[in-house]
């Protein structure tokens, strides 16, 4: 209980952080009262569909919808073997100041299929899933430079009705990106997350790094190659 209430203080202080610092901004600086004009917009970068989340911010007063329409995820040990199925976990975002945004992920339907391999004993759920409120600050980079870097710290809610046992979690993710010649993308992640354990209501710290190299294959068609470890 004293780890939720941390997470959810650290949360709320950077919320209120970035508002105070929005209302002491010069009205000459872009929000979400006084949008971005489409001219002068920074190219659309995505969280989606890798793990390494992106650096960059959404234009300010601006909205993008992101989701993965369909996601299938297989998990087996010796103990169980879970089949999760999710439609349209979607990736809201608000542009808040030119380099601040707000983001919710709804999963909005999702179904589970957990097979206990020592009883034999199967069991279904299904329905809507987490609701996750994320705050991305880009630091560096966001409006030009090949160096780009950003903090995103998240709190889950455990909203879920195929889920047992759900707990609040939360964590910090720190995406960065390098720009190299010849419109190749480098991106880097570090994250540290407080999570629950897979098999009962106790809480765990887990570390996660990952690499990922992009270019463009064709026009609004990228190709992306990433690797990936949690300890």
């Amino acid at each position: 209980m004293k780890i939720n209430r941390f997470l959810l203080s650290i949360f709320i202080l950077i919320v209120t952080h970035h508002s105070v610092t929005a209302q002491q901004s010069s009205a000459k600086h872009f929000s979400l009262f006084n949008p971005v004009p489409k001219d002068r917009m920074r190219d659309m970068e995505t969280d989606r569909p890798d793990v390494t989340e992106s650096p960059f911010t959404i234009d300010a007063g601006h909205f993008l919808y992101e989701a993965d329409l369909l996601k299938f995820k297989n998990e087996k040990d010796e103990i169980s073997s879970q089949r999760t199925f999710l439609i349209n976990q979607a990736d809201l975002k608000l542009g808040i100041t030119n380099s601040t945004d707000v983001q919710i992920i709804i999963q909005s339907f999702g179904t589970k299929s957990d097979l206990d391999l020592v009883t034999g004993i199967k069991t279904n759920e299904r329905g809507i899933g987490d609701l996750t409120i994320r705050v991305k600050q880009n630091l560096l980079g966001n409006d030009g430079g090949r160096f780009s870097i950003a903090v995103l710290p998240y709190l889950k809610l455990p909203t879920s009705h195929f889920e047992q046992e759900n707990r609040y979690e939360g964590g910090l993710v720190i995406p960065i990106q390098l720009k190299l010649p010849n419109d190749w993308k480098l991106g880097f992640q570090i994250e540290g997350d407080r999570l629950k354990d897979k098999y009962d209501a106790q809480m765990h710290t887990e570390l996660l790094q990952s690499v990922t190299l992009s270019h463009e294959i064709l026009k609004r068609l990228d190709g992306i190659a990433e690797t990936y470890y949690t300890y």
